[in-house]
């Protein structure tokens, strides 16, 4: 079993290549009673994907786009997504563990009353996207993704990691982000910084933060006003 790891957060990641394990392929994530399990799904082009009570267990997604995606109430053990595009995604209230995106773009998604455990993000494009009381439950990394104008509001990411991310002005609303771990990543432009309490970062990115709540504060420095 594989793993994943930025400095302190380890990610285990989906056990696809064990011995006696085969996957299926399958032409749709609609499985019997609900479950699609031991599968491969791949290269599908999509006009809608609306997925409800459905449990993903042991599988590939890969090559999966779609112009729009509505996940609720799913359930995704062990499962990668590789190369999808999944836009205007709304997730809600489902459960995602050991899983893996990676390469893929989810621009604009609205992730709302997802938990996390165990979920690596990587080179992935969530610009503008929306995590609405995400919960992190279990290790959880964000790296080399661009996450431009991303809100974070009422997130629970102590056990997030994020390595060398785009956080142009992404946000942080009310939530608990203690130990969140910001170490390797740009801070000049972030939003929300009342709520970053205890987070973990570098000394050398003391001087972004200060950048960025100078930015918020929407301060006037008094060079400037004696050159006019």
């Amino acid at each position: 079993m594989g793993t994943r790891t930025i400095r302190r957060t380890s990610v285990t990641l989906p056990s696809l290549d064990e011995p006696g394990l085969y996957l299926s392929h399958v032409t749709s994530l609609e499985g019997g009673r609900g479950r699609v399990a031991e599968f491969h799904y791949g290269d599908a082009d999509l006009r809608a994907l609306d997925l409800a009570d459905t449990h993903l267990i042991d599988g590939r997604i890969s090559g999966l786009k779609t112009q729009r995606a509505r996940l609720e109430k799913l359930r995704v053990d062990s499962v990668e997504f590789t190369g999808c595009d999944l836009s205007s995604l709304r997730w809600t209230d489902s459960k995602v563990t050991r899983a893996v995106f990676r390469d893929c773009k989810l621009m604009g998604a609205m992730l709302e009353d997802v938990t996390l455990d165990d979920v690596l993000f990587e080179n992935c494009k969530l610009d503008y996207s929306t995590f609405t009381r995400v919960r992190a439950v279990g290790p959880l990394i964000f790296s080399q993704c661009s996450l431009r104008e991303t809100m974070f509001d009422a997130a629970d990411l102590s056990t997030a990691a994020f390595e060398g991310c785009d956080l142009r002005l992404a946000e942080f609303g009310g939530g608990t982000y203690r130990h969140l771990d910001l170490r390797g990543n740009d801070l000049s432009q972030l939003r929300g910084l009342a709520s970053l309490k205890q987070v973990i970062i570098d000394h050398g990115q003391t001087p972004q933060l200060a950048e960025a709540l100078a930015a918020e504060l929407d301060v006037t420095y008094g060079e400037d006003l004696d050159d006019k």
